[in-house]
């Protein structure tokens, strides 16, 4: 397992720079130095550095920790709150440390307005955390990846996480398991990239009273958690997660960003969208073709139409052609409008690999 590193720019009171750089930070009338603030809450335990004091100190010292990190191996950082520096302190330090290493990826955890997330991502930031937590419905997502697909896809990599401790959605709380397996399926196979917050797999689902946080989550505790007992038991989502990781190997289509097309489905309920790779882009020399079709509805079973364009999966029109689901391994006979049927209590997404002919000699 490969170590990405949390890092926050930030420093406790007790830390080193407080007495060796007062100067990093704000000081106030009294000569004690302002903590962070963001009404009403109040983090008396996080001193924020100030970059107006003294910019070129900050960025060696930022420069030297980051470098310390990387000789030590790490090679993946998670940024947080990028969006409170300077951008051309991340573009400078960026562009530094990515010419002497360019293996390295920093994550931006920058949940803020769209325009400072894409600057972020534009001045370097390799991958975004993005506002998929908070895109449910139909409408929301469909529009959504097609934004990222099309209008940003050229320099905002998306990370889709379905959760993390700071992030409990109304959809996750009141949803249950279908809730969970929804979305880490389309996390899992609408973007190149994806993550699980610990605990996910055992639908960690209860919020801190007045938040949309896990109770009692690694900020406030150390939690201990047996994921192998809740294997055993089969209340574990840990199986699905592999598989979905499996069916990513497996397909490259699932592996770009900008082929994702959605597709009609009369209930409103049911978002489907494809994915398709030609075959000159594929180590086999074979098309790839993936198509999703998922009952958003955690709370019930959907049955309607789908309407396809095939030409978006690379077949001709009134092609018939074969699909297998490769979550239950059944197969059917598909055309441009196909029934399907949803229990979101037993399986409420079809991934469906679009079953076409391996060429035998690809020019």
């Amino acid at each position: 397992m490969e170590l990405a590193l949390d890092i926050a720019l930030q420093a406790s009171p007790d830390h080193p720079w407080v007495t060796q750089h007062p100067q990093f930070f704000t000081q106030l009338p009294d000569g004690s130095i302002a903590y962070a603030e963001n009404p009403p809450k109040k983090y008396q335990d996080i001193y924020p550095l100030n970059f107006d004091n003294d910019p070129e100190g900050i960025y060696q010292e930022m420069l030297r920790l980051f470098l310390h990190w990387i000789g030590l191996g790490v090679k993946i950082f998670r940024v947080d709150n990028p969006h409170t520096k300077p951008l051309a302190f991340w573009e400078r330090l960026l562009h530094e440390v990515n010419g002497a290493h360019p293996d390295v990826i920093f994550l931006s955890e920058a949940f803020t307005r769209p325009p400072m997330m894409r600057g972020l991502a534009q001045v370097g930031f390799q991958q975004s955390y993005t506002y998929f937590t908070w895109r449910n419905s139909k409408e929301e997502l469909a529009e959504y990846f097609l934004e990222l697909s099309r209008e940003s896809a050229d320099y905002l990599r998306p990370n889709f996480f379905v959760n993390t401790h700071d992030i409990l959605t109304p959809y996750l709380q009141f949803g249950g398991p279908p809730a969970y397996r929804i979305r880490a399926a389309l996390a899992a196979t609408a973007s190149p990239t994806w993550g699980v917050y610990s605990g996910y797999e055992l639908i960690e689902n209860v919020a801190r009273p007045g938040s949309e946080e896990n109770i009692d989550n690694e900020k406030y505790e150390f939690k201990v958690r047996d994921y192998a007992h809740a294997e055993k038991l089969g209340v574990s989502l840990a199986p699905y997660l592999r598989r979905l990781n499996e069916i990513r190997r497996e397909h490259p289509a699932l592996g770009q960003l900008r082929n994702i097309d959605i597709h009609w489905c009369d209930d409103p309920e049911i978002l489907v969208y494809s994915k398709h790779i030609e075959g000159r882009f594929t180590p086999t020399g074979a098309s790839d073709t993936i198509l999703v079709v998922a009952n958003l509805d955690p709370h019930s079973v959907r049955e309607s139409t789908v309407h396809l364009d095939l030409t978006r999966l690379g077949l001709e029109p009134e092609t018939s052609y074969q699909v297998r689901d490769l979550l239950t391994d059944s197969t059917w006979t598909w055309g441009e409008h196909n029934y399907v049927r949803l229990d979101a209590f037993t399986q409420p997404v079809h991934i469906l690999h679009v079953v076409t002919p391996v060429p035998e000699q690809y020019y």
